[in-house]
């Protein structure tokens, strides 16, 4: 599946504010360097650069086109293609920072204690995942792909619930998290601009595995018949604006 960095930042606003949300609740760190698991088009990354300009950061993601993205502007930052559910780094970190990524990897009961296992003692993991599964936009995707002659293709892409609830990741986290845990919620209400306004967000990443394994017919009427959904279930307001109401769990865990 190809990322399409264009697409995906056409909301940039409000896909990278949860990022600059959880960037701010990160303190002093110990000596070691950093990462950034999923690093996109590389805005957080040049932030967390900014931040700590003596450390040496590698950003690390699967998408070549964010990479690309990301390595357009020149910078000190090591840009990674790799697997983050197999990376390891060659040393210890003091930092890794993840925004909007961990969703699309399964068994977080062992990707979140392999993390807090490269982290040094003091050593910060700073998370952020949408937990907005149980959201119209999803529900309504789901049952999309459920109906049509896709469905038999698009049934083993669909996740239900790739995060759990914030308590799971407490007792999973608490025994690891020596130097303090910290886990809360937030639900932003994205004012969305244009025609078919969520189409386009869950355009640039949740509905992509589906679309990119139909034929260009089958995407169309897949889309259409979604499309018409989305506008029953999020309808434009007067101003012709569409509110998204959005959940995201943030997660600040000290080794």
């Amino acid at each position: 599946m190809a990322w399409d960095p264009a697409q995906y930042l056409k909301f940039s606003d409000e896909r990278l504010r949860p990022g600059f949300d959880l960037l701010a609740r990160v303190g002093e760190l110990p000596s070691g360097g950093l990462a950034e698991f999923g690093c996109g088009t590389g805005v957080h990354g040049r932030a967390i650069a900014g931040r700590w300009p003596a450390r040496a950061l590698t950003a690390i993601d699967s998408s070549a086109e964010m990479l690309r993205q990301a390595a357009a502007e020149p910078s000190s930052i090591r840009w990674l293609e790799a697997d983050l559910a197999a990376w390891s780094p060659p040393e210890k970190l003091a930092l890794i920072f993840s925004n909007a990524v961990l969703q699309w990897l399964d068994d977080h009961d062992a990707l979140f204690a392999r993390m807090m296992a490269m982290l040094v003692p003091g050593g910060v993991l700073a998370v952020q995942m949408p937990r907005n599964f149980s959201a119209r936009s999803h529900v309504l995707m789901r049952e999309t792909a459920m109906e049509g002659r896709w469905a038999p293709r698009l049934r083993p892409l669909l996740r239900t619930d790739p995060v759990a609830a914030p308590d799971h990741y407490y007792d999973l986290l608490t025994p690891l998290a020596r130097g303090g845990l910290d886990i809360w919620e937030t639900e932003y209400l994205h004012v969305l601009s244009g025609d078919d306004a969520v189409l386009s967000w869950v355009g640039g990443t949740a509905l992509r595995p589906l679309v990119s394994a139909l034929e260009p017919g089958e995407r169309a009427e897949f889309e259409q018949v979604y499309r018409e959904k989305l506008r029953r279930a999020y309808p434009q307001r007067a101003d012709g604006k569409t509110l998204l109401p959005f959940r995201r769990l943030f997660i600040v865990a000290r080794a």
